[in-house]
């Protein structure tokens, strides 16, 4: 009962929230009706080949049965009315089938497919629907993919981890699709293109937030890169000196409320505004409030992974402190899910406003996260826009982001990745720069709007600099050769470093593998 007192506790800053919800509790506590949380609904995808946990609440001691493609699964509600099953692993399949939870009621939810499903989060550019997108009305017509499902959890930021979530699956039709993750509907549309099989994505986002919002407060309590940030979160929490301390003397302000607004009742009068809790003071939702308001009710429904563009609104952290977030991100979100590592792919942000340092060290922290296992990373440098930070263009943030599915979690043996700096050397009055992911070769390519790259060989590379001992970076000649660059300049007679793209607007970036895939900016100091 510990979420749901939780949510009555939050629920003080209406009286008659209060009042409704604990009668709605004492009802509760003596029978309540099988019932689901509302991610499993009609119309929902199933994850294949992984035990499915099935959960929800019924009267204590109540007998609970799922059934579903030719399962039944059976189990006794706790005392405080939970009940959770797992359902074996279940097969794809694209025909719609009834999944039935009984008990002393029964719920039938229609129209169930099998397949794959995704987390779709972050901040605005993953929130950005299909309706915004580049050739957004051609997309919509063409939208006839009714095994493409999608889960739009409303923005809901809470003090305490919510059971639930107001939302409903939606059908992928020409109709519906407008209000698509658009980044997640491209990725979704090139996955079942290539498996043929249901999509489903759970999409979580809010424009304008940081990560430390979406962190899970286990993470952070358990990140040594983040210890200012939990003493922050203890102090507010009933379960430090500090925090106590809070919660006493606003009990206490709530009591006296309670009192004259019962009194103020009794005569017909106006109720005062009650005090304000110590956990809801400020409008702007705090750290950790995103995850418990719209991934925590999410878990642990099975998925296959998630991906992941958020990152401008953290824009001006050095790659370290921005890492660590994103390691305890990662860390605490499949801790929740405890499915393993699951996938985890990243879109490194585009290139977009004046030239500066912004935004280098989060794409660089974002390129340091492939050292965390089964991650990805899709570049999207050379497909931004300098005077817009929500570039259009999601149909290839999409088809990015499924070449590091199909490649890492499908196994189709496709190149996930664009180049990536590997290591350099001195050679002759110049350097060698080798690249991973670039066996086949290396190219200067052009980006024309959705079009696939084409090779540019007539143009220079542009945004590749070196520098010698005095740290100063000047503009290279580069040669392709193979899968290595052969870098020059006059003015830089002993070059010992290199980058590429680094800084907060590349436009133009033009280095890419022969697969069409762009290079991530990178630099070989740590000057």
């Amino acid at each position: 009962m510990t979420s749901y007192n939780n949510q009555a506790a939050h629920s003080w800053l209406s009286l008659r929230a209060a009042l409704v919800f604990q009668l709605a509790m004492i009802a509760y506590a003596t029978h309540a009706d099988v019932a689901l949380p509302r991610i499993f609904g009609d119309n929902m995808v199933l994850q294949r080949d992984k035990p499915v946990p099935v959960w929800g609440k019924a009267t204590p001691g109540e007998r609970v049965t799922v059934a579903f493609a030719g399962q039944e699964k059976s189990v006794t509600a706790e005392a405080n009315g939970f009940w959770e099953t797992i359902l074996d692993p279940l097969p794809a399949n694209k025909k719609p089938q009834s999944f039935v939870v009984s008990g002393q009621n029964k719920v039938t939810l229609e129209n169930v497919l099998v397949g794959e499903v995704w987390l779709c989060s972050g901040q605005s550019n993953m929130e950005w629907e299909v309706n915004k997108s580049a050739n957004a009305l051609d997309e919509k017509a063409t939208a006839n993919f009714p095994e493409i499902r999608h889960f739009k959890v409303p923005r809901t930021a809470s003090a305490f981890s919510k059971a639930d979530t107001k939302a409903e699956w939606r059908v992928c039709s020409p109709e519906t699709v407008g209000g698509f993750t658009a980044v997640g509907y491209f990725y979704a549309r090139e996955l079942f293109r290539a498996l043929d099989v249901p999509i489903g994505l759970l999409n979580s986002t809010w424009g304008g937030t940081a990560i430390e919002l979406w962190l899970s407060p286990e993470s952070v309590a358990a990140s040594p890169d983040l210890t200012d940030l939990h003493k922050k979160l203890l102090s507010r929490s009933n379960l430090s000196a500090e925090g106590k301390k809070l919660h006493t003397a606003y009990l206490a302000e709530l009591k006296k409320w309670t009192l004259e607004a019962e009194a103020a009742l009794a005569r017909d009068e106006s109720l005062t505004e009650p005090p304000a809790a110590p956990w809801m003071s400020t409008d702007q939702p705090q750290a950790t409030q995103l995850y418990k308001g719209m991934i925590h009710p999410l878990a642990p429904f099975a998925l296959r992974g998630a991906i992941w563009y958020q990152g401008e609104s953290n824009g001006a952290e050095p790659s370290p402190v921005y890492l660590g977030k994103l390691k305890a991100l990662i860390g605490g979100w499949r801790t929740k899910w405890n499915q393993g590592d699951f996938p985890f792919y990243i879109v490194q942000l585009s290139n977009f406003g004046p030239n500066g340092p912004s935004w280098t060290g989060v794409r660089e922290a974002q390129l340091q996260a492939l050292s965390i296992p089964n991650t990805g990373l899709a570049v999207t440098t050379d497909i931004g826009n300098s005077k817009d930070i929500h570039p259009p263009n999601k149909q290839d943030v999409g088809k990015r982001l499924a070449r590091w599915a199909l490649a890492k979690s499908y196994g189709n043996g496709i190149n996930p990745s664009g180049p990536l700096y590997k290591n350099h050397r001195v050679e002759n009055a110049g350097l060698r720069v080798s690249f991973d992911h670039a066996q086949n070769g290396l190219m200067i390519g052009k980006k024309d709007g959705l079009a696939p790259v084409a090779p540019d060989p007539a143009s220079k590379l542009r945004w590749i600099e070196i520098a010698g001992e005095d740290r100063i970076f000047k503009p290279a000649d580069a040669v392709v050769e193979g899968s290595d660059l052969i870098l020059s300049s006059p003015e830089v007679p002993a070059p010992v470093a290199v980058r590429y793209a680094y800084c907060q607007d590349p436009a133009g970036a033009n280095l890419y593998n022969t697969d069409g895939l762009p290079a991530s900016p990178f630099r070989s100091d740590s000057w």
